[in-house]
């Protein structure tokens, strides 16, 4: 079993920039960030995979958004910046151990944190 917590609530005026943290309890081989606004479905925003930190990221955010982790502490990162209104919901750290299939696809994922609600204003 992997637990995974999350910080980082962050309210901000678009434009802003916000680091989630997540502390896993161990690693697996991939690593993942989600988001869900109200009323919209899950989706992918980053991922990584452990061993290489070969990343993925939606089209919405790339350029935008960075996904990292500190092994020594068991710790993944969201750097988000130039944040839009539409970057506003609630954040998921995921873990995964899968080694084919779209990273950023949610059902792949195993272990799920709390959430995180991220605001951003106009």
């Amino acid at each position: 079993q992997v637990q995974l917590v999350e910080s980082g609530v962050g309210s901000v005026q678009a434009g802003g920039s916000l680091r989630l943290s997540c502390v896993a309890s161990l690693y697996t081989y991939r690593m993942g960030w989600f988001r869900q606004a109200p009323g919209k479905e899950r989706e992918g925003v980053a991922s990584i995979r452990i061993t290489d930190g070969n990343t993925d990221y939606a089209d919405s955010v790339k350029g935008r958004f960075t996904i990292s982790q500190d092994k020594a502490k068991k710790t993944l990162y969201l750097q988000m910046n130039a944040l839009k209104p539409e970057d506003t919901g609630m954040y998921y750290c995921a873990a995964g151990q899968f080694w084919s299939g779209n990273p950023l696809l949610d059902s792949l994922y195993k272990f799920w944190g709390q959430g995180t609600q991220v605001t951003v204003s106009s």
